[in-house]
C-alpha cells in the first residue's frame, strides 16, 4: 500500500480511539472508502499491465530467435552466452591460441534516446523554425560534427542536397537492409550504435582489449588497451578495477599512426569482429530487450496482483 494511503489509515485509525462509538461509524464509512480507493487503483494498473502485455505480445511472431539472428550463430565461429534477466551479452570462441569474448549490452538501446539522439537521426536541440528551414533548403552540412546531421557518415566537409523523405544515412539506402522502398513510408531509421568490448587473451601473455562501436554494418575501434594480467582487462571486483585505474594501457586510438590502425581494423576483421557481426548485434539487442520487457511486465502484473 502506497505511503499516503498508510498515513490516511493510522489518522482514521486514532481518530476512532478518540471519538469512541459516537464518531466509529462515520470513520469506518471514510476507512472503507480509502481501502476502496487503494484497491481501484491496483486493479486499473494491473488492467493495464495486462493490455500492455497483450499487445507485445501479438507484435512478437513467435518467442523463439527468429531464423535471420539463428542463421548468423549457426554459422558463425562464436558461441553465444545470454541469461534471462541480465542486460549483458557475449560470443566467445577460440582462435587458434588466443580466447576471444565480446560483450555487449541492451543498456545501449535503452540509452540511445538521451546519449545518442543526434547522431542517431535527430538533434533533440534543433528547434522548429530551423527544422522547416532545413527541409526548405534541402541542404544539409556533412561532416562527423555537424549538429543535426542525419547523413553524416564517413563524409568529410562540404554540402550535399537532401531528398526530404531521406532519414537515414546514405549507406544505408544503398544496403537496403533497413527500408523497404517500396513501402513509401520512409520512417524506420538506421541501427543504433552499440559498443562493443572486445577481449583477446593468451595464456601467460596477457590480453589486448578493443573498444568498438559497431553500427549499419560497420566496426569503429575507438580504443586498444594492452593488461599484462588478463583479468584487468574485464575488472569484476572494485579491487581489481582499481588496480588498473593508474595503468598506462595505450595511446587514444586516433592518435596511433594509420598504417597501424587499419593493421588493428584488419586484425579484428580476421578474427570474425567484420560487417555481418556488426550488423547481427543491434538486431539481437532489438530482439532481447523485447524479451526482457515481456518478463518485467510480467513480474510486475504478478506483483501488483498478489
Amino acid at each position: 500500500m502506497a505511503r499516503s494511503s498508510k498515513t490516511s489509515l493510522y489518522r482514521l485509525l486514532n481518530f476512532t480511539n478518540r471519538t469512541g462509538k459516537g464518531g466509529t461509524r462515520y470513520v469506518k464509512f471514510a476507512l472503507l472508502i480509502v481501502i476502496s480507493n487503494h484497491f481501484a487503483v491496483d486493479q486499473e494498473l494491473s488492467v493495464k499491465l495486462d493490455s500492455e502485455l497483450r499487445l507485445e505480445k501479438e507484435t512478437r511472431d513467435s518467442d523463439n530467435l527468429p531464423s535471420t539472428l539463428q542463421d548468423f550463430l549457426d554459422n558463425s565461429p562464436y558461441e553465444l552466452e545470454d541469461h534471462p534477466g541480465q542486460e549483458e551479452v557475449a560470443l566467445t570462441r577460440k582462435f587458434g591460441d588466443e580466447s576471444i569474448r565480446i560483450n555487449f549490452s541492451i543498456a545501449d538501446l535503452n540509452s540511445m534516446d538521451q546519449d545518442d539522439a543526434d547522431s542517431y537521426g535527430e538533434d533533440p536541440a534543433l528547434s522548429d523554425e530551423e527544422a522547416a528551414e532545413a527541409e526548405a533548403t534541402n541542404v544539409q552540412s556533412g561532416g562527423a560534427n555537424t549538429k543535426g546531421s542525419i547523413n553524416q557518415g564517413k563524409t568529410k566537409g562540404g554540402n550535399f542536397a537532401v531528398a526530404p523523405e531521406d532519414s537515414i544515412a546514405a549507406s544505408d539506402r544503398a544496403e537496403g537492409s533497413y527500408e523497404d522502398p517500396s513501402s513509401g513510408e520512409g520512417e524506420q531509421e538506421p541501427s543504433f550504435p552499440v559498443r562493443l568490448s572486445v577481449t583477446v587473451e593468451k595464456a601467460g601473455k596477457g590480453a589486448l582489449q578493443l573498444e568498438v562501436v559497431a553500427q549499419d554494418g560497420e566496426t569503429v575501434i575507438e580504443n586498444v588497451y594492452y593488461y599484462q594480467k588478463p583479468e584487468l582487462a574485464d575488472a569484476k571486483t572494485a579491487d581489481l578495477d582499481w588496480s588498473r585505474r593508474n595503468l598506462y594501457t595505450g595511446p587514444p586510438f586516433g592518435n596511433l599512426d594509420v598504417d597501424l590502425q587499419v593493421l588493428l581494423e584488419r586484425y579484428l576483421t580476421e578474427r570474425g569482429i567484420d560487417t555481418a557481426l556488426a550488423l547481427w548485434v543491434p538486431e539481437y539487442i532489438d530482439w532481447k530487450e523485447q524479451r526482457e520487457y515481456l518478463t518485467w511486465l510480467s513480474n510486475v502484473k504478478n506483483f501488483v496482483d498478489a
